[in-house]
């Protein structure tokens, strides 16, 4: 199922276990901004591939982080759960904290360039 321990030492080792892992975090702060499908997704975040993307869709729409929603048209888009939506304030203070160290340590953030559907 999702290889969650029964048991933890602290609240903060299970919130690793269950949001660590390359890329979940990224894939919630771009659905905290907007609900997003795949391929939106995908250009999101260039360095993230097919197989790893569905991958921790899938991981986090197990433990009830993320849902997938068909439009009319057969269009699928991802967006976070209440359960995700209760991350938006640590997903900001994570993104703020990473803002403010990149520049500290003289790290370029470069959003993805822009594309047209």
């Amino acid at each position: 199922m999702t290889g969650l321990r029964k048991s933890y030492g602290c609240p903060v080792e299970f919130s690793l276990d269950l949001l660590g892992g390359k890329w979940k975090m990224v894939i919630l702060a771009r659905l905290k901004q907007n609900l997003m499908r795949y391929g939106e997704l995908r250009r999101a975040i260039p360095d993230l591939s097919d197989k790893v993307l569905t991958e921790r869709l899938g991981g986090l729409r197990e433990v009830g982080l993320v849902e997938s929603l068909a439009d009319a048209d057969g269009v699928t888009r991802y967006q976070l759960t209440a359960r995700g939506e209760s991350l938006r304030s640590v997903l900001q203070a994570l993104y703020d904290w990473g803002e403010a160290e990149a520049a500290t340590l003289k790290v370029s953030i470069r959003p993805p360039a822009p594309t047209s559907d």
